[in-house]
């Protein structure tokens, strides 16, 4: 398939089908050297430890939990319908492919078949959750319980827990804030780290089945992983996006961190105290701020899928 370039038309493409947008090296380079040294600034604190033999008790969750590399990160894409000119070495990555362009030379694009041959599910079902989350209410109540049930009665077990970081409370405070306070939360991915002790004061009960029916976008656990759903799309993801899902994760874990049970001053973090009425209104504040933020993702999280699934049509 050829082409189309910002001043010359490619041949018709066959019946049904859409040239891509072309892009010439001197407009594509620069967007790729850009995104690199983005990545780099957002991941410079966690590689700096990384590179000490330290471990990051806030961010190491981002590169865990999320399983991915720093040069995935690093690595650009320009999402469905471009074809980028003189970009041999793209042509060698998983799902792009060779194309013709004007001229004779050779560019490269994402193979939306071959991509959708392995990842059709996937688009499907990201799709399906991130837009039935987006057009939920957001919930703000919950005042990120969910780190303290998942220490709750911990050292009455004889367990250790979670982080290696001491409870800003203490053990028995840490308890006595999850009994003085209503859990309700929604996210099953938080829900299932619960002690046991926990897992019977939640109001709801969040299954993996229920995830899609149960999500909504005051939750900061389903605003981290919007960074996951960006990462399920691969290449299909335009740079910007998985770095804006990045940057919007990265930032709600050091909230979700700061209203833990845990100290983190030795991060140079304050805490969000929210056993006081001055906390819990610092955590709605940022909660509804990370909403919004989410919100604008999930919509272009759905655009790409639905450009793909649209491609996959034609």
């Amino acid at each position: 398939m050829r082409a189309a370039t910002y001043d010359q038309p490619a041949a018709a493409p066959a019946a049904g089908a859409v040239a891509p947008e072309l892009l010439r090296r001197p407009a594509w380079e620069p967007r790729a050297a850009a995104h690199a040294a983005r990545a780099d600034a957002l991941t410079a604190v966690w590689r700096d430890a990384r590179d000490r033999g330290e471990k990051h008790a806030i961010e190491d969750f981002l590169f865990t939990y999320y399983p991915t590399r720093v040069s995935h990160l690093r690595r650009w894409h320009p999402g469905p319908g471009v074809a980028l000119a003189d970009a041999a070495e793209h042509a060698g990555w998983r799902w792009y492919r060779e194309v013709d362009l004007p001229g004779g030379s050779a560019g490269a694009t994402l193979d939306v078949a071959a991509f959708l041959a392995d990842r059709a599910d996937s688009v499907r079902y990201v799709r399906a959750l991130v837009s039935a989350t987006a057009g939920r209410p957001g919930t703000f109540g919950c005042f990120g319980l969910h780190e303290w049930a998942m220490v709750y009665r911990d050292r009455a077990a004889g367990r250790d827990h979670r982080h290696p970081l001491p409870l800003r409370l203490g053990h028995d405070g840490t308890d006595a804030v999850v009994e003085a306070h209503r859990v309700g939360c929604s996210h099953f991915d938080a829900y299932r780290f619960f002690t046991p002790e926990a897992v019977d004061r939640n109001q709801l009960r969040p299954t993996r089945e229920r995830q899609p029916a149960m999500e909504q976008p005051g939750c900061l656990h389903a605003g981290m992983d919007l960074y996951k759903w960006a990462l399920k799309l691969g290449p299909a993801a335009p740079g910007d996006l998985l770095l804006d899902a990045f940057e919007l994760a990265r930032d709600i874990r050091y909230t979700d961190m700061a209203a833990a049970p845990y100290d983190v001053s030795s991060y140079g973090i304050d805490a969000v105290p929210i056993e006081t009425p001055e906390g819990k209104a610092e955590y709605v504040r940022r909660q509804r701020a990370f909403a919004a933020r989410g919100q604008e993702l999930r919509a272009r999280l759905v655009t790409v899928c639905d450009t793909l699934l649209a491609r996959r049509a034609m």
